[in-house]
């Protein structure tokens, strides 16, 4: 009662808590250091080990697949040539056992259609195994090549419906995960004449067309990088709203956005919800969030109140262009799967209020050589900012000859609406987000402001 025990680095100090008190007391509050000392070193090592906890990553890929088939693996990545059935089937027999050990009972082909949101068809692992058994199978055939039908995703009139068989193929640069009891394999999705019906197809193609030119260019600077890939860390802005609430409004429920009402008294004219203090539920909302998506190795690293009143972002560390794609479509949808469970709604909508920010979709986008060095970022020396330029020229360039191209890319179908209620062009560009297309932004990359729902 006399005196307090004194902190040292967030913890008591075992000496004063010895002059202070009575033995009793000193040994129970000792007893409770102790726990919080474990506490502390549990959650120095939970974290780490959660991480990717669900994802079939290249770690653990090692302890499961026959070193053989990684060699083989690491080789077909790196030559671009084809998986060998034999190599895909010991695979396949890994991506099995490990799911089956974290609970899964069924494998998907996971890919994005020109629908806006992923698709998934879920089959199990069971196979008949006769006398009224069955055995958990996975084979290198289905883990590589699926035919999911998929005849009424959208196709830009490419097929008839009745014609419309479309196929799922691996793309082993992007790792399988577990989601909702089911091992998830990224795949991309075309037709039996090869035409891309999915957004991940032309992505794989951009990325090698870039890897091309930029490896092109290095070697005129004596450079002698083998591979350039695109560097993308996707901010994703969002709304969070009391369930009971949006149930209420029906506009909300169909459209994702309020078509009427009046603007409240007091809006964002104050910056003070701006990187303000979390309410409590929001608090553990975010918590929540962070760590499933660290289960689903997402790099979650910033979170913080937006502008508007009620809206918040999520801003992870950058990663390369397919992965990060990847990740954005698994963050949107965890978003809301988290929500749920705290009673609210995300909104990701573009514009859900008028007289208020919107959501937009920061992509910090850069380019890195094999060798870890950032294209993007400027040199120390005259000869180095030379190419430092001739690539950022290059770039802005790119932005503005093909900027028909960029804007149908991202465009959505909830984004070209009413002028009057959000000033954006009629392709989908965000201009409450960012006032010019390209900027340089402090740490080296090139930030292009998309609409809240297109990450490609």
């Amino acid at each position: 009662r006399t005196s307090r025990p004194t902190k040292v680095r967030g913890k008591l100090e075992k000496q004063s808590i010895d002059a202070a008190c009575p033995d009793e007391v000193s040994l129970l509050i000792k007893f409770f250091i102790s726990k919080q000392e474990v506490w502390i070193m549990s959650e120095a090592t939970r974290i780490p080990e959660l991480f990717g906890s669900l994802v079939f990553n290249e770690r653990t890929m090692e302890q499961y697949v026959p070193q053989s088939a990684m060699d083989v693996w690491r080789g077909c990545l790196k030559s671009g040539q084809p998986l060998p059935l034999s190599a895909a089937n010991e695979i396949a027999d890994a991506m099995k056992t490990w799911a089956l050990e974290h609970g899964a009972t069924h494998f998907t082909h996971w890919f994005q259609p020109l629908s806006g949101v992923t698709a998934e068809k879920h089959d199990s692992f069971i196979n008949n195994a006769g006398g009224g058994r069955v055995m958990m199978d996975f084979s290198g055939k289905e883990l590589v090549r699926g035919e999911p039908d998929a005849s009424s995703f959208p196709n830009g009139g490419l097929r008839a419906t009745f014609e419309a068989r479309g196929y799922s193929a691996w793309d082993p640069t992007a790792f399988a995960f577990i989601k909702d009891g089911s091992l998830c394999i990224p795949t991309v999705f075309c037709s039996y004449s090869g035409d891309a019906l999915d957004k991940k197809t032309p992505l794989l193609r951009s990325i090698a067309a870039v890897d091309r030119a930029a490896v092109r260019v290095l070697k005129l600077f004596g450079d002698d990088a083998e591979k350039v890939t695109p560097q993308i860390g996707a901010e994703q802005e969002y709304f969070l709203i009391d369930r009971e609430l949006y149930l209420k409004r029906m506009d909300l429920r169909l459209c994702g956005r309020a078509l009427f009402g009046a603007k409240p008294p007091k809006g964002q004219e104050l910056d003070d919800h701006y990187f303000g203090a979390f309410r409590p539920r929001v608090a553990a909302y975010m918590k929540e969030l962070d760590e499933e998506l660290w289960k689903l190795g997402v790099l979650s690293k910033t979170k913080h109140n937006e502008v508007a009143p009620g809206q918040h972002e999520m801003a992870p560390i950058y990663t390369d262009a397919n992965t990060a794609s990847d990740q954005n479509q698994l963050v949107m949808e965890t978003m809301k799967k988290v929500a749920e469970r705290h009673n609210l709604v995300c909104l990701l909508h573009e514009k859900p209020f008028k007289g208020v920010n919107g959501s937009g979709k920061h992509n910090n986008w850069s380019m890195a050589t094999d060798k870890g060095i950032n294209l993007l970022s400027p040199g120390e020396t005259p000869y180095e900012n030379a190419q430092f330029l001739l690539f950022l020229c290059a770039v802005i360039q790119a932005v503005d000859d093909y900027q028909d191209l960029l804007r149908i890319s991202v465009a959505t179908a909830s984004t070209p609406y009413d002028d009057s209620l959000f000033p954006i062009t009629a392709c989908g560009f965000s201009s409450l987000s960012c006032s010019a297309l390209h900027r340089i932004k402090p740490y080296n990359s090139v930030s292009l402001s998309f609409s809240s729902h297109s990450t490609n």
